[in-house]
Formats: C-alpha cells, structure tokens, sequence
C-alpha cells in the first residue's frame, strides 16, 4: 500500500506543478502578445472622455507646429501626388457646369 500512495502522491505532485507551468505560460504569452493591443483598443474606445479628447487635441497641435515650422511639409513625391489629384477633381467640377 506505501508503494500505491508514493505513487499516487508523486502523480499528484507533478500534476499540480504542471497545472501551474500551464498558467504561468499561459499568463506570460497573453500579456506579450495581448495585452499591448488590448491596451491601444482601450484608448481608442476611451476618445468619448474629456482627458483623452484633450490628450489627442494637444498632440495634433504639437505636430502642426512641427509642420509650420518645416520649410516643407509634405514630400516632393505627395505634393506631385496631391496636385494630381487636386487637377483631377477640379476638372470633373468643371464638367458639371
């Protein structure tokens, strides 16, 4: 009977140790993997507060002042792209009138 409860007593040891590794992979790899994302969905679902408005309105102007004070703002292949666009648009308004 001493060998059957050594035994037994051993598998329970073993399958509480592996019952614990499991969590602990499990909490590791969700929190690497989850939890940063989980954390931006959160700041997005969070604009409807007051403080978070206020936190994306200053960025927005602080990168709008970086803009003014560039001698360019935007790249010499967006600027050729946004003409383009702008001459396309204009001409399809014209063919209205």
């Amino acid at each position: 009977m001493s060998i059957k409860n050594n035994n037994l007593k051993t598998f329970f040891i073993k399958l509480v140790s592996i019952s614990i590794a499991v969590i602990v992979i499990i909490n590791v790899i969700f929190n690497l993997l989850l939890a940063e994302r989980l954390a931006k969905i959160d700041g997005l679902l969070s604009i409807s507060e007051t403080k978070t408005r206020l936190e994306i309105r200053d960025k927005i102007r602080n990168e709008i002042s970086k803009g003014i004070q560039k001698e360019y703002i935007l790249d010499k292949e967006d600027r050729v792209l946004l003409q383009k666009l702008y001459l396309k648009i204009k001409k399809e308004l014209n063919e209205i009138n």
